[in-house]
Parts: structure tokens; sequence; C-alpha cells
């Protein structure tokens, strides 16, 4: 079983990148023939699944949830797991590639009319990735046929990997209803990495991502699109985690109040003041 630890009842695997690559890699060779989808999430998702009972039990449907941003490695170090990095999608999008080389099959579906062909080739170039395919989805619903030809088209280019990139939470919902009607062993919902992988949005110092002040940097570079996210949406998942935390602190078995005998010390040590 995967490490992983709640938020707001939201389960988080506490994983790392390397740790995060590897699992991807054993299950693109399981030869079990299920689809598995992984979810790239920050407090902006769990935030938004406080709003969307659907969208959290997706996420709690996920086989992965990577913790993309240094607040849920914070909470993670806070209940007990040294997470030393977060894994955002982008560096795990590039790192899988790297790692990886041209020993899988890559699909790229979702972005902007041809960012999904602009990352595809971007990766090529620089890891040597085997491309086999791209789609850019209209801005509506596929029709019933629209669907039937995408999954025949996708199931002809055979791809071990499909990464999506249709922002939070539509990438993971449209991952958790196609995860059993598309042949492909992983997906992955990455969304803004489709863009900086790509070279189309510029990413925050690495000292900024470092120190969990790359949503400033976002905000700063596209304030009339994430403006409420950053300043309205997540503050108030921040406050009831805040709130989630402190009850857990209040409601933690406390021998002594329940008249119980405290644990022997097994070194005979005199505890620390």
């Amino acid at each position: 079983m995967i490490p992983n630890f709640q938020v707001l009842g939201v389960r988080v695997h506490a994983v790392q990148m390397s740790e995060s690559v590897e699992r991807l890699r054993a299950w693109v060779h399981d030869p079990q023939a299920v689809t598995r989808f992984v979810a790239v999430t920050g407090m902006h998702g769990i935030a938004e699944s406080r709003q969307d009972r659907d969208f959290w039990e997706v996420l709690n449907a996920a086989d992965l949830v990577v913790p993309d941003g240094m607040p849920l490695v914070w909470l993670a170090r806070i209940k007990g797991h040294p997470l030393r990095h977060r894994v955002c999608g982008a560096e795990l999008m590039d790192g899988f590639c790297e790692v990886t080389g041209n020993a899988h099959r890559h699909f790229f579906y979702g972005g902007a009319p041809g960012v999904a062909g602009a990352v595809a080739e971007a990766l090529r170039e620089k890891h040597g990735i085997v491309v086999a395919g791209t789609f850019t989805p209209p801005f509506r619903p596929l029709t019933a046929a629209e669907e039937e030809e995408f999954a025949s088209s996708l199931e002809r280019a055979a791809p071990d990997v499909l990464w999506v990139g249709l922002s939070t939470p539509k990438q993971e919902k449209w991952m958790y209803q196609h995860r059993q009607k598309l042949r492909v062993p992983v997906m992955l919902g990455v969304g803004a990495a489709f863009n900086m992988n790509s070279g189309n949005l510029r990413r925050a110092p690495r000292w900024m991502r470092d120190s969990g002040l790359e949503w400033l940097f976002r905000l700063l570079s596209e304030p009339r699109r994430l403006w409420k996210r950053y300043l309205i949406t997540i503050p108030i998942a921040v406050w009831f985690v805040c709130v989630e935390l402190l009850q857990s602190s209040l409601w933690r078995p406390n021998p002594a109040r329940r008249g119980e005998t405290p644990a022997a010390n097994p070194t005979g040590e005199s505890p620390l003041p």
C-alpha cells in the first residue's frame, strides 16, 4: 500500500518524484489489462473538492494522488511523512520522459489548439520520446460518435501513457469517466504542464517554487483568470484545513485525562523537558 494522508477527506499519497516515476513505469509494464489514472493535486484541487462532492469522490478513486504544492508537503510533514519536495505536474511529465526516453509511447490529449502538438514535439526533441499521437478536443462535450472515433484512434495508436491537459477538475473527471473505456495503461492529469513544457507559459523562479510562492507568480502573471482561485477559493480551504488540524490536536487521546497509566519508557531514561 502506498503511504498516504488525509486533507479535508481527500487521500493524498506521500510520494516524491522518483517514487512516482517508478510507480508509473511499473504500471506501464503491468500485464493486467486495467487503466490507472493519476491526479496531480495541490490546494486548488482540495479546495474544489470541498464544493463538488463528485470531484471529491473522483480524487479518492484515483490510483495515485501526488502532492503538487508545498502546502501539501507541509501538511504531510505534520502528519508524519517526511516529504521534502512537491510533485509538480510539469516536472513529473518532464522527469518521466527523461528517465524513460524512447521506451514508451506517449499520447497528448487537451490544451488549446496547437498546444498538445507543441508539448509533444518539445519532449520528443528534448528526451527522444515516441509520440503516439495528439488530440485537442473542442470546448464542449464530445458527441457519442466523436467519443467512439477517439477511442478507436487511441487504440490504433496504442500509447503506454496518456497525458491529459484539461485543467482541474475537468481533467480528473474525464479520466474517471474514461478509465474503463480507453485501452491505455496509465492516464495522468497534468493541466498547465502542457503550456509549461511547450514553452507557452513561463514558470516561477526555482526559489519561489521551493518556498511555496509559485501561486503568487502565477497570480501576477494571469490575474484576471486566477484571482478567484488564489484569493478566495484556496484561502477558504486553508481555513478549514487549519480547523481540521486544531480539532485533531484537541481530540488526540490523552491517557492521563482518561485515568490511564502512561506507557512505560522502555529505555529507562528521563524524558526531555
